[in-house]
């Protein structure tokens, strides 16, 4: 572990469980940074309660304007002439002339209180009509909760509880309905007194609507009905519908901690169960070299079955190299314990011996040295090829045993298939047959055959010789390093060992199969 820190640097990393927490944490607070941007969902309150004003206004103005013809005032007492196209349509053929909210509370400036009203004398023949309409608006305002003014031309509040006979005429939306144009605003609700501080987050709950809608009698302003009313706030709406949001809040945390179960179980619990794998064979401990218990997802277990394959080939080429080891100091040994004991038998007795004994025992460390050279040459060619990587060159049989030299010992003949392509470069395949035919002659054969055959995408190729053969303890033996029935005339047994490395750097396969005579060993390879 210290060295994967060393190499992995000191940067701070966070552990999966803390990104995961991070995660869950986020998608819970997400609802409640949502509360931040209501903004568009209090606007929309706030045109709402502008349309109910409209609507509530226009029922009064018709009633309004109604009695003030039965009344049979005279046109001299109304007001200003009304515009045709003044907060209404362009058009007066067209038989609907509505009026759509227009307040925005994201743009449109917030006003200071109501100004207070002044004093002021009403006309006695709309004060009269005020009196008759007053019943109507403290019954409206029992149930739609908004607040009512019924003005004259002149802005003198004529229905509307305690400021009857005051004027309204300084209020600027009232000014803009007196001149023929209908007006809403929106304006601070409790000047003295502080949102509270679950409120903070909604400016509707500080400001109330106000619309004021001129009365329309014979094209002239007859009147004014002037409306007001505290929009619904995002908060009370909530809480309004508290059952709802309680469950949505339950399907919010169980749905978190649903996503955290299903994290843990399908991504974190196997990744650390690998973990703790790895720690294991690190150990040294081979038993845990095995599936896990519990994968999550496919992706994981794929994971896991590379990591535990890649487990096992480490394992197994650590026992192969263990075993490699053990097996070259055995061959190095004996040559080098023979050359030591020689030595020091010249050094010590070398003056007492004859001419005979002293070349015999030079002989003898002649002969191991060169058994010596010969096994590190050998472990060098080993060595080559298993670390060899495919050329992506082709040649034959014809020409790979062009490249050897003439072999007097015995004679190597090509039966079939001598020009058939095989994916293996003609140097490779040339140490290749030069190590089988040199294994051929050193147990007694006097002709190597070769025999290749192609189908589809690979290539066979038989190697038969008619020497002495293989007996049957000794069949299972003939691939592992060092194994030799030929020590005395110089075998290293390490021939097979390379033959069989060359092919698997090809992606080729070399097995002992029966003969009725001899040694035969059947070769395959990718055919070019």
């Amino acid at each position: 572990m210290r060295r994967l820190n060393s190499r992995s640097g000191d940067k701070w990393r966070p552990r999966l469980a803390t990104v995961v927490v991070a995660i869950l944490i986020v998608v819970m607070a997400l609802p409640l940074v949502g509360l931040f941007f209501f903004r568009l969902y209090e606007n929309q309150l706030i045109r709402q309660t502008e349309a109910e004003l409209i609507a509530q206004g226009a029922v009064l103005a018709a009633i309004y304007a109604e009695d003030v013809r039965q009344a049979g005032i005279a046109p001299e007492k109304f007001g200003v002439p009304i515009a045709t196209d003044a907060g209404r349509a362009a058009s007066t053929n067209e038989p609907y002339q509505p009026i759509e909210p227009r307040l925005d509370l994201a743009s449109d400036y917030v006003l200071p209180t109501r100004p207070a009203p002044v004093s002021a004398i009403a006309d006695p023949a709309f004060a009269a009509i005020g009196a008759q309409l007053s019943a109507i608006l403290v019954q409206t305002q029992r149930t739609t909760l908004a607040g009512f003014r019924l003005l004259d031309p002149r802005g003198v509040v004529i229905a509307g509880r305690e400021e009857v006979g005051l004027s309204l005429g300084n209020v600027e939306e009232v000014r803009e309905a007196l001149a023929g144009r209908y007006a809403s605003a929106l304006r601070l609700r409790i000047p003295d007194q502080p949102a509270p501080p679950l409120y903070s987050v909604s400016r509707g709950t500080r400001v109330r609507v106000f619309v004021a809608m001129p009365v329309e009698v014979e094209g002239r302003v007859a009147g004014v009905v002037y409306l007001s009313r505290t929009p619904n706030n995002i908060v009370k709406h909530l809480y309004g519908e508290r059952g709802k949001v309680t469950l949505a809040a339950i399907a919010i945390v169980g749905g978190t901690l649903l996503i955290g179960l299903v994290f843990l179980r399908t991504v974190s619990r196997p990744i650390y169960g690998l973990i703790e794998r790895t720690k294991r064979i690190a150990a040294g401990d081979r038993t845990a070299i095995k599936p896990l218990d519990h994968h999550g997802t496919r992706e994981m277990a794929e994971l896991s079955a590379a990591f535990l394959d890649m487990a096992e080939k480490l394992q197994a080429r650590s026992d192969s190299i263990q075993t490699f080891a053990t097996h070259v100091s055995h061959e190095l040994k004996s040559p080098l314990t023979a050359i030591q004991g020689a030595a020091e038998l010249l050094r010590d007795s070398g003056g007492a011996m004859d001419e005979a004994e002293r070349k015999r025992f030079s002989d003898n460390i002649v002969t191991d040295a060169g058994r010596l050279n010969l096994l590190v040459r050998r472990l060098l060619e080993l060595a080559r090829a298993e670390n060899l990587a495919p050329s992506g060159e082709s040649t034959s049989l014809d020409a790979a045993l062009a490249l050897l030299p003439a072999d007097n010992r015995l004679e190597v003949r090509v039966e079939a298939g001598g020009g058939i392509g095989l994916r293996i470069s003609a140097e490779n395949a040339a140490i290749m047959l030069a190590n089988l035919i040199d294994n051929s002659a050193r147990h007694g054969a006097s002709l190597v055959s070769l025999t290749a055959s192609g189908t589809g995408g690979n290539a066979a190729v038989l190697v038969s010789d008619d020497g002495a053969g293989i007996s049957p303890s000794n069949r299972n033996k003939v691939f592992e390093p060092f194994f030799t029935t030929r020590r005395e005339s110089g075998g290293t047994g390490m021939g097979l060992g390379i033959v069989l490395a060359l092919l698997k750097a090809h992606d080729g396969t070399i097995r002992l199969v029966d003969s009725e005579c001899g040694t035969r060993f059947e070769i395959n390879l990718p055919a070019a």
